[in-house]
């Protein structure tokens, strides 16, 4: 009979054939948003390299959080993260210590807002544009009452509770730096059977119920509310997070996410996609473009930015990129823009 460890791994190759077998939707998320993970599992005595081995992502990942990584691959990895250190509250411990502001420049603009109605509704705008595509957030009012919901829209089943704790354990945060740390909600709503509901209620300091959809309810009053602190200058936009219905743009973060590990590698992507070889190429040739000349683009991008930087050494950055040598390095990158690294650094 399958551990848990195995049924973890066994529903995260349902969730890839569910998505083969529907529309091509592809949901992305940035780093930041599953919150101080390696923190939390090293605290609690864990391997954060383990971790991210079994969801087959880079570990360079923890230094990069502005980063895409596909929503599913995400919410497998926070399920390995608290498997591996037999935490059921995993995600509200890390939501409840990073807080809102820790999902960059989205978390600090909510945290601006001159009301906490502002807050939300300018959370609701920007969040599949600017933190986590393939999902929604929508406030409802009902006589005196407020309903504040998260919803993945994606087909997906592992780690899915998991990143609804997360989502709400933000929300909670937001809430608590208008009003105050010791403030509860009417209630917060869960889907389905929560596992370590009196630990997750213990950590996020609320009443948890189930429900149709993750949510905050509470007094609709409190919309009202102006901002205790001072209205911060607004926080520069972070690079957007593509539509989940663009291949090709998915492909160019999937790429960019891979060079944190070394050259991307072609059957890496495919397994992201659940897309064979030959279908993925087909479908980029569809678009005039080849896993070839993504690749190289991303490479030359990567290399012209850590390039600026006088502190880094042509030899480190071909490391960086995969390149066994600072020779090899030199040579494609002299393909991409026509001139040796050195002289594009003097240009």
């Amino acid at each position: 009979m399958p551990g848990k460890r195995e049924l973890a791994i066994l529903r995260h190759r349902r969730d890839l054939v569910r998505e083969e077998t529907s529309m091509a939707h592809y949901g992305l998320t940035k780093a930041r948003s599953m919150g101080p993970v390696a923190e939390a599992v090293e605290r609690a005595g864990g391997s954060i390299a383990r971790v991210f081995r079994r969801a087959e992502l880079p570990l360079q990942l923890i230094d990069a959080p502005e980063r895409l990584i596909l929503l599913r691959d995400q919410l497998y990895l926070v399920e390995c993260a608290a498997r591996e250190i037999g935490d059921d509250a995993f995600t509200a411990r890390v939501a409840t210590e990073g807080g809102v502001k820790f999902l960059g420049a989205l978390g600090h603009r909510v945290s601006s807002a001159p009301r906490l109605d502002a807050a939300i509704v300018q959370c609701n705008a920007l969040m599949t544009s600017q933190l986590q595509s393939a999902t929604s957030l929508t406030l409802t009012i009902s006589g005196g009452e407020a309903r504040w919901t998260y919803r993945v829209t994606d087909p997906i089943a592992t780690g899915r509770q998991k990143n609804e704790i997360l989502a709400l354990g933000y929300m909670l945060d937001l809430f608590r730096g208008f009003l105050n740390p010791g403030w509860t909600p009417i209630r917060a709503d869960v889907p389905g059977p929560l596992a370590g509901h009196a630990a997750n209620e213990a950590v996020l300091r609320c009443a948890i119920s189930h429900s149709d959809v993750a949510a905050l309810v509470f007094p609709a009053d409190l919309l009202e509310v102006e901002n205790p602190g001072a209205v911060a200058r607004l926080a520069d936009d972070e690079g957007p997070v593509p539509d989940p219905d663009d291949l090709l743009a998915c492909v160019d973060a999937l790429v960019v996410l891979a060079l944190l590990d070394g050259r991307p590698r072609l059957d890496w992507l495919c397994r992201r996609l659940n897309l064979s070889r030959r279908s993925l190429q087909r479908k980029l040739a569809a678009r005039g473009v080849s896993f070839e000349e993504i690749v190289r683009r991303a490479s030359f991008d990567r290399s012209a930015e850590l390039l600026a930087q006088a502190g880094v050494a042509v030899t480190a950055i071909g490391h960086e990129l995969g390149y066994s040598d600072a020779a090899h390095f030199t040579r494609a990158f002299r393909r991409w823009a026509g001139r040796p690294p050195r002289a594009w650094r003097r240009r």
